[in-house]
């Protein structure tokens, strides 16, 4: 909200460069010992699901920022860049997002590589278009996020409690 749009272009261009490492880790090193050991991920289904809803109670919970601050510091693009690498390439929540949902969409008894190909492009395409788009609204509702900092966190504990309820009734191992 603070540096624009141009300015996220490149955070969003980090955060994709670690999940695409991340996705190549999990399907090339971790995926076929998830499909053996089917038990392991559902260990871990709910262990994310664990997760997630502490991060809802920790959102919910959560004073907002102030962002009616007009002091903004001057950064590079490339440290853009290297902070949305490094919160995507260390968030627990990338980690086990890709061992709980891509091994779903990948048969690894026949050309894993080409649907992996598939499925991290369209990924990546998706992740990056959607950081964009944060990006755009964020721009667009400045005034009333200030005027209302409390209700993004509503809003943004209750996305996450929606989706830890969704991985309990669809992710069956």
């Amino acid at each position: 909200m603070n540096y624009g749009v141009q300015k996220c272009i490149w955070t969003a261009l980090g955060d994709i460069s670690a999940n695409l490492i991340q996705a190549t880790l999990v399907i090339f090193v971790l995926g076929s010992f998830f499909s053996d050991n089917p038990n392991f991920l559902n260990i871990l289904k709910w262990i994310g699901v664990i997760f997630l809803l502490y991060l809802a109670y920790d959102v919910y919970k959560t004073s907002p920022k102030n962002i009616n601050s007009n002091i903004i510091s001057s950064k590079s693009f490339f440290s853009f860049f290297k902070d949305g690498f490094l919160v995507a390439g260390t968030s627990p929540k990338a980690w086990l997002f890709f061992p709980l949902i891509f091994p779903q969409f990948i048969d690894f008894n026949s050309n894993y590589i080409v649907q992996f190909f598939i499925l991290i492009t369209t990924y990546v395409v998706l992740d990056f278009l959607s950081l964009i788009g944060y990006a755009f609204l964020a721009q667009k509702l400045i005034t009333w996020i200030k005027a209302n900092p409390k209700t993004i966190n509503t809003i943004s504990a209750s996305a996450l409690i929606l989706i830890a309820l969704i991985i309990i009734v669809s992710q069956q191992y």
